[in-house]
């Protein structure tokens, strides 16, 4: 039996000074074809090492008030991820109470 393949691609264009000017990405099986997004933060882990190796890009015309949330919610989402992974409720609760700290410092929420 083949084994299955999903692709994930993202393409980024570059101004004159490689600053990214647009970002798209794909992925196959969500049938997402050349969507536009302006930020993105991929991590993956590297095992010989015993280190995560990081991409995080964004577009020059970011919102800042959305790059909050964004950071926001990547962080709550990572709580939740750590959790299932781990199964530490402890620590992903205290994951989600910096979350909390995190959003009302920026004054996320009303």
């Amino acid at each position: 039996m083949k084994n299955k393949k999903s692709k994930i691609e993202i393409t980024v264009e570059l101004d004159n000074n490689k600053i990214p000017k647009k970002i798209f990405w794909s992925a196959t099986d969500a049938g997402i074809e050349n969507s536009e997004t302006k930020a993105t933060f991929l991590s993956v882990w590297d095992s010989s090492k015993k280190e995560s190796l990081r991409i995080d890009l964004w577009t020059k015309d970011m919102p800042l008030d959305e790059m909050k949330i964004f950071f926001y919610q990547i962080l709550t989402s990572m709580s939740a991820t750590y959790k299932r992974a781990t199964q530490d409720e402890k620590m992903s609760q205290t994951m989600l109470d910096f979350c909390d700290y995190f959003a009302e410092k920026l004054e996320l929420k009303q």
